[in-house]
């Protein structure tokens, strides 16, 4: 074989085996891992709609990892208020870190969500709230996935450790739910930023 066949074949095998690492890699980086937390990239809702990952990011407290958070989404955005305002599927993922987070400190923590999403005026939604903290009755393990998905025209859901807890119907109900991520004063800036792909 003379020496420009040569390494004509050496050139190829090399480009061949770039193309394979990069393959290798980005198939790598299609699945994302935050806080040991493997995040699925993508959602199968009760109805058959199929939600991707918008981002996801760590809830964090006193520099304790609580949970990791992720939002799906039926196409990638980074807007957050168009997000919060969305009358489309979407759903946010929080598989818990912590080993050990009450369902008082969880009510406390939505609470505080609601009054920072309607800027104090929790009245018109106050029912709702009720209903929606009513779900939370046990205490959170490390390990446990909470799901909170809306679907248009039948509300919120909130699904613990795979049981339906309930819906709570209304966009506007919506939008308050998902302005605890996302909205002016989220609970968490940098997991917003997560969540938005940022």
């Amino acid at each position: 074989m003379d020496k420009a066949r040569l390494r004509g074949k050496i050139m190829y095998k090399k480009i061949f085996a770039a193309a394979l690492g990069f393959c290798l890699i980005f198939s790598v980086a299609s699945a994302v891992e935050t806080g040991g937390v493997n995040i699925p990239d993508s959602m199968s809702l009760k109805n058959g709609q199929k939600l991707i990952l918008n981002g996801a990011g760590l809830r964090t407290k006193f520099f304790m990892k609580i949970y990791a958070g992720a939002l799906y989404t039926k196409q990638k955005m980074n807007d957050a208020k168009k997000i919060i305002e969305a009358d489309e599927p979407m759903a946010i993922r929080m598989h818990f870190i912590y080993d050990g987070v009450s369902a008082k400190k969880l009510i406390d923590a939505w609470n505080e969500g609601f009054e920072n999403a309607t800027g104090g005026n929790i009245k018109p939604i106050k029912d709702k709230v009720d209903k929606f903290n009513s779900f939370f009755t046990q205490e959170a393990k490390k390990g446990d996935i909470y799901d909170i998905v809306y679907v248009p025209g039948q509300g919120v859901s909130v699904t613990i450790k795979g049981k339906a807890m309930g819906t709570i119907s209304g966009l506007e109900f919506k939008k308050a739910v998902f302005s605890i991520w996302l909205g002016d004063k989220p609970a968490d800036s940098s997991l917003k930023e997560g969540m938005l792909g940022e």
